[in-house]
């Protein structure tokens, strides 16, 4: 379990991983030392990679969904190897309760949704399906952000 002073290094993390460890220090009243090696350790195992969050509407990309997949099992070896290749999907996820996949994608337009799916329906055994379309952002990569997160898991 990790103590107050590493869960308000790592919640700092969470919302700016690039904020200098100068001001790190300031707001969590952390010894900078402190902090660097806390996050040297932490890049060993708990941190998994440090990534920006882009709006991919500027981009172009104007359709994002949230697909759930299921497919017979002689299928589903070779739809994950698609599947983790595919550069069109954000996250992928192995599920359970009826369905082996849950898909995050990001498409430029619903028309390169629909060659998506009718490629895994022909070419990989899919038996259901389930297309969320994303209609609005309403909050994104908040969990363990800020400091109140940490005041309330540590009472």
């Amino acid at each position: 379990m990790l103590d107050r002073k590493e869960m308000l290094i790592l919640a700092n993390l969470r919302n700016n991983a690039r904020e200098t460890l100068t001001i790190m220090s300031r707001k969590t009243s952390i010894p900078i030392s402190t902090i660097f090696e806390k996050i040297k350790n932490y890049e060993s195992g708990l941190i998994k990679k440090y990534t920006s969050i882009i709006d991919f509407t500027k981009l172009g990309y104007n359709t994002r969904a949230t697909i759930l997949i299921k497919v017979n099992k002689e299928y589903r070896d070779r739809l994950r190897e698609h599947l983790l290749i595919n550069k069109s999907l954000n996250n992928v996820y192995k599920i359970n309760n009826g369905y082996d996949f849950l898909i995050d994608g990001i498409f430029k337009e619903i028309k390169d949704v629909e060659v998506f799916l009718d490629k895994l329906e022909n070419e990989f055994g899919v038996t259901d399906k389930y297309v969320y379309y994303v209609v609005d952002e309403i909050k994104n990569e908040d969990f363990f952000s800020s400091q109140e997160y940490v005041n309330f898991t540590i009472k």
